[in-house]
Order: structure tokens, then C-alpha cells, then sequence
């Protein structure tokens, strides 16, 4: 027994010994892994693949317009509109302009989204791809007037439009000059569609607020990502007005397609494909 009790006395360590080497965390470099926001998994990222897909639940995660680009677009069809607008700031926001500046720095964008001409599958579109990496594609001014001016010349062109949407809503940055651009583009869509030509809107996760309220439900023909959420305003804003709890599932794609909001839901790794018969259904060029 004695032995026990003098091994025991040399090896227990005293945690208040100053010339204790402190331990060393291993440390797991933060771009290794994600974290599915849909069902909480941790998930090595090279499990997600290009398409960026929970392979436990089959939530899309977000990605940036130059990805949704080489996802979807036939390579090298792609020609970008209306570039070089400038970003106001009617309100003399503090720090606006500055944090516009930094964002297009990080995203290579000029504002949130991102407007041209390209061929999926083959089919000629005008195409429009918000992008929530910058500012949450909150609709300000420029937002506005892209999509409106992409609406315009694709009815001059007498081109089908397909546009992606993504955002939070409406920029408070830019006060009543923001919420304006909801009519504004509504009207741009409204000529569009009286020429005859067909639109097309996927929404993506998130596509929130006045966007919802506006264009993106506009669309001849409505598609959806798996889980995206989709809504006007927040959860708890809602339950707060209606004094109900409301679906776990609310506000989300799958909610949408079975209340009628929404045509279909299609896996990303579907949407060239899906894109590109639904434009020459209805009247695509080539």
C-alpha cells in the first residue's frame, strides 16, 4: 500500500504550480466544416460538394451570385448589364457609404445584384441574380433600378427574364427612396408581361420583406429551393399580431408549395435543366 501512496504523491500535479505548462486546444481551421442552419449538423465541407447541399436534410446553403452563375449559366454566355451605378446615400447614413465600399470589395459586386444576358440550357434569358453576401441583398435604389432597367430592355429585346432572389428586404439606409423601388420594378413587370413575354423567379434562401411583397411573387411561374425561407415580415412579428404559434415549417418553401404560393420546389442540381424547358416552353430563343 505504501507504494501506491508514493506513486500517487509524485505524479498528482498541482494545479496551482506557476511553472505549469499551459495546455494546448487543437485548433480545427474555421473553413473546414459548416454548420447546416436547417438541421444543425456539422458537416466537412467537401460533403457539401459544388452545389453546396446539406447531405443530411437537403438545405441549400446561400451562395454568391458568381457561384449561382457557374451553376447555372451555359459558360462563357454571360454578359453583364448596367454596371458602374452609383450607390446613394439620401439619408447621410452614418457609415453607409464606407460600409458599400467594403462590400464591394469582399463580393466583387457593385451592388447586390447582379443583371445581364445569358443562355441556360441553351435558351436566351435576361437574367438577375441577388446576392445576400452583400448587405443581406437589401433593395436600394440600385437594386431597383437594375432590375427595373433589366425588365425594360428585356421587353425591348422581347426576351423571357429569369431572376434569382435573395434579401432581406427593403434597405433602411435608404429610407422611402428603398420602399419605392417595389413600384417600380412592379411597373417594369407589368409591361413585360403585357408585351406577352414569359418571367421566371426562383427564391432562394432568404427572400424576405418588400422583395417578397414585390417582384419576386410575380413571376408567370414560381419555383423554390428546398427549406429556402420566404416570407413578408419576421416569425415573432407575425405570432406577436395574430396571437397564434404558428407551423414550425412556416415560411418555408415547402409551406409555400402546399398553400399555393409556390409552383414547384427544385434541388439545385436541377435548376439548369428545369430552367431551360420552362424557356423554351414558353417561347425562348436560341
Amino acid at each position: 500500500m505504501a507504494l501506491f501512496a508514493k506513486k500517487d504523491k509524485y505524479i498528482r500535479i498541482n494545479p496551482n504550480r506557476s511553472n505549469r505548462r499551459p495546455q494546448v486546444k487543437p485548433e480545427v481551421p474555421d473553413e473546414l466544416f459548416s454548420k447546416c442552419p436547417s438541421c444543425k449538423h456539422i458537416i466537412y465541407q467537401k460533403d457539401l460538394g459544388s452545389e453546396r447541399i446539406c447531405p443530411n436534410c437537403d438545405y441549400t446553403f446561400r451562395i454568391s451570385a458568381y457561384e449561382r452563375l457557374a451553376l447555372t449559366v451555359d459558360e462563357g454566355t454571360f454578359e453583364e448589364w448596367f454596371t458602374g451605378l452609383e450607390t446613394k446615400d439620401p439619408l447621410s447614413f452614418p457609415r453607409y457609404q464606407e460600409k458599400i465600399t467594403a462590400i464591394q470589395k469582399e463580393t466583387g459586386l457593385d451592388e447586390a445584384v447582379l443583371t445581364g444576358i445569358a443562355e441556360i440550357a441553351g435558351q436566351k434569358t435576361a437574367l438577375g441574380i441577388m446576392d445576400s453576401n452583400f448587405i443581406m441583398a437589401s433593395m436600394g435604389t440600385v437594386v431597383g433600378e437594375k432590375i427595373t432597367r433589366l425588365f425594360e430592355i428585356a421587353t425591348a429585346e422581347q426576351l423571357p427574364v429569369t431572376l434569382f432572389t435573395a434579401s432581406g428586404g427593403a434597405r433602411m439606409q435608404e429610407g422611402i427612396m428603398s420602399l419605392m423601388q417595389m413600384a417600380k420594378v412592379s411597373a417594369a413587370v407589368k409591361r413585360h408581361s403585357d408585351a406577352g413575354l414569359f418571367y421566371l423567379t426562383i427564391l432562394t434562401d432568404p427572400t424576405t420583406g418588400g422583395v417578397t411583397a414585390s417582384f419576386a411573387m410575380q413571376g408567370d411561374i414560381i419555383l423554390a429551393e428546398t427549406q429556402a425561407l420566404v416570407g413578408f415580415a419576421g416569425r415573432r412579428v407575425i405570432e406577436s399580431t395574430v396571437r397564434e404559434q404558428l407551423p414550425d415549417d412556416f415560411q418555408k418553401a415547402e409551406f409555400l408549395l402546399e398553400h399555393g404560393f409556390v409552383d414547384a420546389i427544385v434541388k439545385r442540381g436541377e435548376l439548369r435543366e428545369t430552367i431551360g424547358r420552362l424557356l423554351a416552353f414558353h417561347g425562348g430563343k436560341k
